[in-house]
């Protein structure tokens, strides 16, 4: 009795736990569903639902005739889950069954690897459950379109466990033209882990503009690791707007071209050219080439703003601040005597070369680059307040950072002119250009005055800013100074300008010109960082403009030599660098003729059209037209007609030279540019009537052509 009531006792008590344990489950139940469930809802969400950031299109940066200078296009990495479900089912069946045929697709096209590698490092992957394996990156859309054929991949993601991440990669159709003033954007993880973004450039100075803003949406994720999206909880992103630069193609290959052929002859560390519009302060051209270890050239740094002794070409300030003061004028002598050094004041001042003559007039001293003539100049005028020289450096903008729409511009430096013992010295140094600090855009921003009758305007590079073609912003040209010096100045110092193209430093450069030219050479004994004088490094460098009588461009040329270098003077070296560029720009926009006084008479019957030589005799044959034929064994040919008889003419197509592709059919123009490694976009139907890059431009690699079909 006792056991069978002590047993009774334990079922009973067993069975109250259970009933109470019951009841707080279910109770606990109740509280959480009525009580906490919102809370473990949104947790539930938090896990299951993310929001992802939409990015938006980058701006596109054009030249002024809407040529692209810097554009987006999509790349695609491409990684593999091998934890899918639809790659794990069945013990990897699939994986299994396709890796092989994916192994051998992946090496015929890409040919980076054998298929018996890529077999292996995927079977390797899978058996790790790897999750985000990366197979490949930065594909192009036309790789990535190409891929998506491949065996396993066309299976779609849940079965291929294939996953696509689409970034954007910066494109400059025109390779290394504007490069370094056009910029760069890329980003790159930082120590800290973060993202950050790495502009330099124009990319750098309007980046809120062209990166537009980040959009998003709210993704659910289901089984096998996919993602849907929510309806409704999408933003739109906001694409980046347009840039639209004052740069001129043309006008950057022919500067550019220019600076690279001397580059290339004097083997300098590195070189500048700038060519502005005179009127209106617009830069059409600025190349910058710095020399790389293999010895090639490569737009490396923007050398265009890095601030230098400048040399002779500071000349210009002390010309017109003497002449402005009213110390001296024009036709003033000054003895410089023959043997090329002279005592100014406590200072003994060497000029770089022996004068023709032992008296010169002001003129003749800046026409010649007396250092001597000139140092007298500005010791006449400011021995009793050097520090009055700074008034006239202010007053020209050549104290503060050039006001040009960079980021990141350097401020000039100046030696110091309120020390007793050393100012009269200082002074003395600046006026022949040591001692002072200036880009060389602030240079050609002076000399660009003069040449504009005293008007200084502001240098800027871009014209305009866009959004989907319509104008946001627009950029007019800005005046900095109405007129920097008296008109009578300004006339006297562009005569001396003149002088020394006709009988100064710079005769032998631009003699036989068709056109006049006004300018200045300079020569500087270079001392900065690491260089030091008796390395024997010298900085070249002319400023002028033409025509001399009507100024239409002011360009500059500046460049770096190697130490020791056989020839180092601005008027051998930076010269015929100016020479060439005004030469080029003087036959395309200053002297310019009226078609209209040339035009012939339209023929009716006139056509034009080229393409694959073989075909088009084809046609000829089977219509039985008889035609005139000068193609011989050439591949490529233009059609044209004279005396109403189609003649067929041989099409030049050479290596890496940019053909005429006008006239063609988009198919034989595809065939024949992708051949030669030429990326081409495609505007319009029919017959193709103008394309991006002219015929005759050297091809670089990567670079990209713009077809216009109608």
């Amino acid at each position: 009795m006792e056991v069978k009531r002590d047993i009774l006792w334990r079922v009973y008590l067993s069975f109250l736990g259970i009933v109470i344990l019951s009841l707080f489950i279910l109770g606990k139940a109740i509280w959480i569903q009525q009580a906490e469930g919102e809370h473990w809802r949104s947790m539930s969400d938090s896990l299951h639902q993310r929001f992802i950031e939409l990015d938006a299109t980058r701006g596109t940066i054009y030249s002024d005739d809407g040529q692209m200078l810097s554009a987006s296009i999509p790349t695609f990495d491409i990684y593999i889950d091998f934890n899918a479900d639809g790659l794990r089912e069945k013990k990897g069946k699939r994986f299994y069954e396709n890796v092989d045929s994916f192994a051998l697709s992946l090496a015929a096209y890409f040919g980076d690897k054998s298929a018996a590698r890529y077999a292996a490092e995927l079977k390797a992957a899978f058996k790790k459950n790897a999750r985000y394996y990366p197979l490949k990156k930065k594909l192009s859309f036309a790789q990535y379109k190409v891929f998506r054929d491949f065996p396993l991949a066309r299976l779609g993601r849940n079965k291929s466990g294939i996953i696509v991440e689409t970034n954007s990669k910066r494109l400059p159709p025109f390779g290394i033209l504007a490069s370094r003033t056009i910029g760069l954007s890329r980003e790159h993880i930082a120590s800290d882990g973060k993202l950050r973004k790495q502009n330099v450039g124009l990319e750098k100075s309007y980046d809120s503009v062209l990166s537009g803003r980040s959009g998003q949406k709210l993704v659910r994720y289901i089984a096998g690791g996919a993602s849907i999206p929510i309806d409704g909880s999408e933003t739109e992103p906001e694409n980046g707007k347009d840039i639209h630069t004052n740069i001129d193609v043309r006008i950057q290959d022919i500067t550019e071209t220019a600076l690279m052929r001397m580059m290339l002859q004097c083997e300098g560390p590195y070189g500048t050219a700038i060519v502005m519009e005179t009127a209106t302060g617009k830069i059409r051209a600025i190349a910058n080439l710095g020399r790389r270890p293999d010895g090639s050239y490569w737009e490396d740094d923007n050398y265009a703003l890095r601030v230098t002794e400048p040399g002779s070409t500071i000349k210009l300030v002390t010309l017109l601040s003497v002449l402005e003061k009213g110390t001296s004028r024009p036709g003033d002598l000054v003895e410089v005597g023959t043997a090329g050094r002279m005592q100014v004041g406590k200072k003994m001042v060497t000029d770089a070369e022996r004068q023709p003559k032992p008296v010169l007039t002001v003129q003749e001293c800046f026409a010649h680059s007396s250092n001597i003539g000139m140092s007298k100049l500005a010791y006449k005028a400011f021995a009793q307040k050097p520090a009055a020289i700074k008034d006239f450096f202010h007053r020209f903008g050549l104290d503060s950072r050039v006001p040009v729409d960079l980021s990141n511009l350097p401020r000039p430096s100046m030696a110091p002119l309120d020390q007793k013992g050393s100012a009269e010295g200082n002074m003395l140094w600046m006026s022949f250009g040591y001692g002072v600090q200036v880009s060389p855009l602030h240079t050609l921003m002076l000399y660009n005055a003069v040449a504009n009758n005293g008007r200084m305007m502001k240098p800027y590079l871009v014209s305009s800013i866009r959004s989907s073609g319509v104008i946001y912003q627009d950029f007019s040209p800005v005046t900095l100074q109405e007129n920097i010096c008296k008109p009578e100045v300004i006339r006297q110092a562009r005569e001396a300008m003149e002088m020394v193209v006709k009988e100064g430093t710079a005769r032998r450069a631009m003699e036989g010109l068709p056109f006049p030219v006004a300018g200045k050479t300079g020569t500087a004994h270079v001392a900065d960082g690491p260089v030091k004088y008796n390395h024997g490094v010298y900085q070249a460098s002319f400023v002028g403009y033409f025509p001399a009588d009507k100024p239409q461009y002011t360009c500059i040329v500046v460049i770096r030599t190697k130490p020791h270098a056989a020839s180092h003077y601005g008027g051998t070296l930076a010269a015929p660098v100016f020479r060439e560029i005004a030469t080029k720009l003087y036959a395309l926009y200053v002297d310019k003729k009226d078609p209209s006084l040339f035009a012939g008479q339209k023929d009716s019957s006139a056509f034009y059209y080229a393409g694959y030589a073989p075909d088009i005799k084809n046609v000829y044959n089977t219509l039985r037209v008889k035609y005139a034929d000068s193609v011989l064994n050439q591949q490529w040919a233009s059609v044209y007609a004279s005396a109403s008889q189609p003649v067929i003419r041989a099409g030049v197509v050479r290596k890496q030279v940019m053909p005429n592709v006008r006239g063609m059919g988009l198919k034989d123009a595809l065939f024949l540019l992708e051949n030669m490694g030429v990326k081409v976009l495609v505007k319009g139907k029919g017959k193709i009537t103008a394309q991006s890059l002219a015929p005759g431009t050297v091809l670089q690699k990567g670079v990209s052509v713009m077809l216009e079909l109608s």
